[in-house]
C-alpha cells in the first residue's frame, strides 16, 4: 500500500480535533525486544493513507491513529532489526492483511503476527465470517497450496500430472471464492465487506455490466466510500480504454514539478507506462523498453511512464538507477494516482499504446509483443 496525507481543514482547531487518535492497537507478541520493529500501512475511507512503525519493547508494540470507517492494513513483523523490506518481502515473512475500525484492539501471540488472536474489533470479526462464507482469504488459499507442495514427495514434485492437478484444483478454489464473493455481495446490500468483495471480484469472476448492477444496489453510504468510487472508475475505464478509443487525457508533474500533459504527446506513438520503484517485474521490463526507445525515439516514439510512488525519493532514483531518459510523471498518491484511477489500473506494470491521433491501438504490450508492434507501426 502506498500513501499520501489526510486533506488539512482551513480551520486549525478542527484540523487539530481530525487528528484527535480514534483507534488503538496494541500487541503483546511473547518475548520479543528491540530491535524488533511492526510496520503497518492503512489507508482511510477517502482513499487517503498512512504508515507508522512501532519498535518491540518487551513483547508490546502499539499504534494510535485517526481512520474514517473502516479501513484496509498491512501490518508486519521484522523479528531481527533488518527494515519494512525485509519484514514484507523476505521468505517466510511475518505479515498480515487486515481490515479495522476506530476499535481499541488488542493482539496477543506467543511468537509471530500471523498467528495472533485478536480482541475489541468488531470489524476483524466481520472479516473473519465473511472469509469464512466465500472460502477463505487468498493469502489462507495460497497458504493451503504451499503446505500441499511442500508434504508433496520429490517424485510428485517433478511429476507434470501431479504438478497441472495442484494447480487446477487452486484454480478451482480461487473461482468459486470469486463467484461465491459475487453473491454475498448481491445477497448483503449493507455490509462493507460485500462492497469489498464486488471490488475484488469485478472483472475476473463477474463481467462490468454485473458489477455496476450490484454496486448500484448496495447501501447508499457504501456507495459514498472511496472503494466504491475506485470501482466506479474501473467500470467507466473498461469502456474509456478499450482499443480504438481516445487515451483519456490527464495531466501530472514530472520529477521537476513541471505539469506535462499527455494531449502534449499528440503527433507521437505514446507507450503509457504505470510502474513504481517497488515493483520488480516493471524494473525488469526497463531495459526492453530502453532498447526500444532507443530504436524509434527519432521516427516519433515516446514513452511517458506514470508511477504509482507516494514519495518522491525512490521514483527519482529508480529513474536514475534504471537510466530512463524518457517522460516521466507521477502526483505521488500511491494507488490513489489520479491517471492510474482513470484508467482503472490495479495492479503494475500496466501500459497502453497510443497512436499518433490519440487513439488507443493496443493494451498490455511488454516484452516481445511490444517489440514487435514497435517494429509493425514503424517498418516504414
Amino acid at each position: 500500500m502506498k500513501f499520501s496525507f489526510l486533506l488539512l481543514s482551513v480551520f486549525a482547531p478542527v484540523a487539530a480535533f481530525a487528528q484527535t487518535p480514534n483507534f488503538t492497537i496494541t500487541g503483546n507478541i511473547g518475548k520479543l525486544d528491540k530491535p524488533a520493529k511492526v510496520y503497518i500501512d492503512y489507508s482511510d475511507t477517502n482513499g487517503k493513507g498512512k504508515e507508522d512503525s512501532a519498535s518491540v519493547v518487551n513483547g508490546v508494540f502499539t499504534f494510535k491513529g485517526f481512520i474514517t470507517g473502516q479501513t484496509t492494513a498491512r501490518m508486519s513483523l521484522d523479528h531481527e532489526g533488518k527494515g519494512k523490506p525485509f519484514s514484507i518481502y523476505s521468505p517466510g515473512a511475518d505479515v498480515i492483511y487486515f481490515y479495522f475500525g476506530p476499535e481499541q484492539i488488542k493482539v496477543t501471540s506467543k511468537d509471530s503476527l500471523s498467528n495472533a488472536a485478536w480482541k475489541g474489533s468488531k470489524i476483524y470479526d466481520e472479516h473473519t465470517a465473511f472469509n469464512k462464507k466465500i472460502g477463505g482469504s487468498i493469502m489462507e488459499l495460497t497458504a493451503m497450496y504451499q503446505k500441499e507442495y511442500a508434504e508433496a514427495s520429490p517424485e510428485d514434485k517433478r511429476d507434470e500430472e501431479f504438478m497441472k492437478a495442484l494447480n487446477a484444483k487452486q484454480t478451482e478454489l480461487r473461482k468459486q471464492r470469486g463467484l461465491k464473493m459475487v453473491e454475498f455481495a448481491k445477497t448483503n446490500p449493507n455490509s462493507f465487506f460485500s462492497l469489498v468483495a464486488l471490488s475484488e471480484a469485478a472483472g475476473s469472476y463477474t463481467d462490468m455490466a454485473t458489477a455496476q448492477t450490484i454496486l448500484s444496489s448496495l447501501n447508499k453510504d457504501l456507495q459514498k466510500m472511496d472503494m466504491a468510487k475506485e470501482l466506479q472508475q474501473r467500470i467507466n475505464a473498461e469502456k474509456l480504454t478499450a482499443v480504438g478509443k481516445p487515451a483519456p487525457a490527464f495531466t501530472q508533474n514530472d520529477v521537476n514539478d513541471k505539469p506535462l500533459s499527455l494531449t502534449d504527446l499528440k503527433g507521437k506513438v505514446v507507450l503509457l507506462d504505470f510502474w513504481a520503484s517497488w515493483c520488480s517485474p516493471c524494473r525488469a521490463e526497463n531495459p526492453n523498453m530502453l532498447k526500444q526507445y532507443k530504436i524509434y525515439k527519432d521516427k516519433g516514439f515516446e514513452i511517458l511512464s506514470v508511477s504509482l510512488d507516494s514519495k518522491k525519493e525512490p521514483w527519482v532514483e529508480a529513474i536514475a538507477q534504471d537510466g530512463l531518459p524518457w517522460l516521466h510523471v507521477s502526483d505521488l498518491k500511491g494507488w490513489s494516482n489520479a491517471a492510474g484511477r482513470l484508467y482503472g489500473v490495479r495492479g503494475v506494470p500496466a501500459c497502453y499504446l497510443i497512436d499518433r491521433d490519440g487513439k488507443i491501438i493496443a493494451t498490455d504490450v511488454r516484452g516481445e509483443k511490444l517489440n514487435e508492434k514497435l517494429a509493425e507501426i514503424f517498418k516504414n
